[in-house]
């Protein structure tokens, strides 16, 4: 009998299960039964499906409704003609499993649980300038006679080569299916697990999206925090309703209006800057009302606290932010200039970035620019040459004087080159501020609520104190004042 050797030293090693041992596994429970249906990249999940042994237990059907007409006959005509998304997806995924309900007796079939996967993608095209994304799912029982649970997420493919792209989908397929079925009681890990035998080199998760009885209290925001803290995509989005949304589908050429914060708690200042900035990107030339997207964004270096990203504070701000119909972007980039580049992948119209005094004299500090071989020279190309516009909110100084566009200080050596920007009209100052809360910083508010002294609630917009209170958000506690008067 071999006796595994362990040496002094040694380091506990997770075992990952191969992508032939997590299709067998499968494979060899009984229970586990459904249909793949896979469009655009060919059959390349189920394929490990059929190798790996004792598939015949768990495949009901294997498909790929390829034609045009043929799909549409299948699962109906898309409103937009388009055969790459998320509506998509969800037709597929409904109606292979209706069908597999409607054709298989319970009677006969009373311990399985069925499932449906699959997957509509557009592999990269032929003269390799669109790398090409997709939609991935599973809907799917963990007990016979209960409802089914929907794992839903979007792709985008990052090798240059289709092949390549096929074989990541098939290895990401077979991760969805096995992490659904026996990691779904840790969604954060079942996240992590999608990229076993995957390299993050060779693909983006950008949105993902879980429902049904096994994820009744998974919050979704929460999830994409997950996406952006594990490095699988740099930034996410969710509308005001709590939803992650594809950011390639709402920023499509979309004039965009983003503000930058910390948000901790949104103040009026925060409220004032967002009117008044939007009220002077809409007189600009290029700039249509029904085509623009204003986009509240939270970095991830905002988010952290003592190195680790505290989530329960992330949600809170989120929530608020949500409470007042705003879309909400959290990313991982530090600089301006990549916020710009990102938008920049999805829109050529014109861009805004609503900011305070202090943030654009850091955007004109070198030492942030200090990895780029073109330093800050190379990041102002990237922020400046796309179609866009900086409207500055000013800052009262310690000696109580107002700092504008005008009168802001940089370091001399870089004196002339924001002179050059202010000069070309590409930094404008918001002229119509309310002046009565130049005094309301997000910090003191935090603090005062921390603290527990009163006073804090008119320095934040409508409604917000309510909901702060109403959660006990950010370290809200009714009787704190009571407490420190007791010891």
């Amino acid at each position: 009998m071999d006796t595994e050797i362990k040496l002094k030293g040694d380091k506990v090693i997770a075992q990952i299960p191969s992508i032939k041992d997590k299709a067998l596994r499968i494979n060899l429970n009984e229970n586990i039964y459904g249909t793949f249906a896979e469009i655009g990249a060919g059959q390349e999940t189920v394929r490990h499906f059929f190798r790996s042994g004792g598939s015949s237990g768990t495949i009901a059907k294997a498909m790929s409704a390829y034609d045009k007409d043929f799909s549409d006959a299948i699962y109906g005509i898309e409103a937009d003609g388009r055969y790459v998304t998320e509506s998509r997806l969800k037709k597929m995924l409904t109606f292979e499993g209706q069908l597999i309900e409607e054709r298989l007796s319970r009677e006969k079939h009373p311990n399985k649980m069925f499932f449906s996967y699959a997957n509509t993608v557009a592999t990269i095209d032929f003269a390799k300038q669109f790398k090409g994304h997709g939609w991935v799912g599973i809907r799917y029982q963990i007990e016979p006679d209960e409802d089914y649970n929907e794992i839903i997420l979007h792709i985008r493919f990052k090798e240059t080569d289709a092949r390549l792209q096929q074989e990541t989908l098939g290895t990401l397929g077979v991760n969805l299916i096995y992490g659904a079925y026996y990691k779904y009681n840790d969604p954060k890990r079942l996240l992590r697990y999608l990229y076993d035998h995957l390299d993050k080199d060779q693909l983006e998760i950008d949105t993902i999206n879980f429902s049904g009885p096994r994820f009744a209290d998974v919050d979704n925001r929460l999830m994409s925090l997950q996406l952006v803290k594990n490095g699988m995509t740099d930034a996410v989005m969710f509308d005001p309703n709590g939803k992650n949304i594809l950011p390639a589908a709402i920023l499509y050429k979309k004039n965009i209006l983003a503000l930058r914060g910390s948000f901790r708690p949104v103040t009026k200042v925060n409220m004032d800057m967002y009117e008044k900035s939007l009220k002077m990107f809409l007189q600009e030339n290029k700039v249509e009302k029904d085509n623009t997207l204003v986009v509240f964004e939270i970095t991830l270096s905002n988010l952290r606290s003592d190195g680790e990203i505290d989530e329960r504070d992330f949600m809170d701000r989120a929530e608020l932010l949500c409470s007042l119909g705003q879309t909400v972007m959290i990313s991982n980039f530090q600089e301006y200039y990549k916020v710009v580049e990102y938008f920049a992948n999805y829109t050529k119209a014109r861009m805004g970035l609503a900011m305070g005094v202090n943030n654009l004299v850091d955007i004109f500090d070198e030492k942030y620019y200090r990895h780029l071989s073109g330093g800050i020279l190379e990041a102002f190309g990237k922020l400046f040459f796309r179609d866009m516009k900086v409207f500055l909110y000013p800052m009262l100084d310690e000696n109580g004087d107002i700092t504008t566009s005008e009168n802001l200080k940089v370091h001399p050596r870089m004196k002339e080159l924001y002179k050059f920007f202010k000069f070309n009209g590409k930094v404008v100052d918001i002229g119509d501020y309310d002046p009565e809360i130049l005094e309301v910083f997000s910090r003191e508010v935090l603090k005062m609520i921390n603290d527990g002294k009163p006073g804090w609630e008119p320095m934040l917009p409508s409604g917000i104190a309510e909901i702060i209170k109403e959660h006990y958000l950010f370290g809200y506690e009714p009787n704190k004042l009571l407490k420190e008067s007791d010891k």
